[in-house]
């Protein structure tokens, strides 16, 4: 078995270098990608339902609220943020999407995008035209039936994320935070125990419902328990057993 290959350093964070991709089998689009071009199509050569593949540089939109929906966008490496804004001006956040990962989802359900997606690295996405996705679904039922799976898999987050944010405490918040991260990675054949988290802790606060001191106090602990280690973005997760029971309550 191939070792598994550590997350951190895949992208640059100087915006003139380009960031290492993912192959399109780890991808969370390929699915549709392989319904369309036959499961012994060349997936480095997709351009039937991928049309463009776009570089951004961090703290670039992919979209903003109000805009029509064009696309739907698959992280081929990087990272970015999804979240909304408030009558206020106030920011919540919603959810972090990592290499492999899909944005725009939700938008499907009308005429234009409900949340922003902003990207916290050099990031480049596999934009797939909704038109070209529509057309694709009335041709290969396959294909709706992949969307339905990726959507379902959305709802499944999102009530992992009601139920992160309205029992536990900041101890199981973190943990579970973490863990989430351990298995998004692993399931993109990347280390599960070694990555890199691009958003900020006051990103992570505001996504878990915590103040950034008490974030950045959780963090400490863990480290001083022998749970992680923390060098700037990286983070090794030293002891799963132990981050699993907390997680649990």
């Amino acid at each position: 078995m191939m070792p598994k290959r550590p997350v951190v350093a895949r992208v640059a964070e100087n915006a003139g270098e380009v960031c290492s991709p993912i192959t399109c089998r780890d991808c969370g689009i390929y699915g549709l990608c392989r319904e369309v071009n036959g499961g012994e199509a060349d997936l480095r050569l997709l351009e039937t339902i991928v049309r463009n593949r776009k570089l951004f540089k961090r703290g670039e939109l992919l979209y903003r609220v109000g805009e029509p929906v064009r696309a739907i966008y698959a992280i081929r490496c990087g990272s970015a943020k999804s979240y909304v804004l408030t009558n206020d001006g106030r920011m919540q956040v919603t959810g972090f999407h990592v290499t492999g990962e899909l944005l725009g989802l939700g938008a499907l359900a009308s005429d234009h995008y409900t949340s922003e997606a902003r990207v916290l690295e050099t990031t480049m996405v596999c934009e797939v035209p909704l038109e070209v996705l529509e057309a694709y679904s009335e041709e290969l039922p396959s294909v709706r039936y992949q969307m339905l799976k990726i959507l379902s898999q959305e709802i499944i987050d999102n009530q992992d994320l009601m139920l992160l944010l309205g029992k536990k405490n900041a101890d199981e918040r973190l943990a579970t935070f973490l863990l989430s991260f351990s298995q998004r990675f692993q399931k993109r054949s990347y280390s599960p125990t070694l990555f890199n988290l691009s958003m900020s802790r006051s990103d992570i606060g505001n996504y878990l419902g915590m103040a950034e001191e008490t974030v950045c106090r959780v963090f400490t602990r863990f480290q001083e328990d022998g749970l992680l280690t923390t060098a700037r973005r990286q983070v090794q997760l030293l002891d799963l057993d132990r981050l699993r029971l907390i997680s649990r309550g």
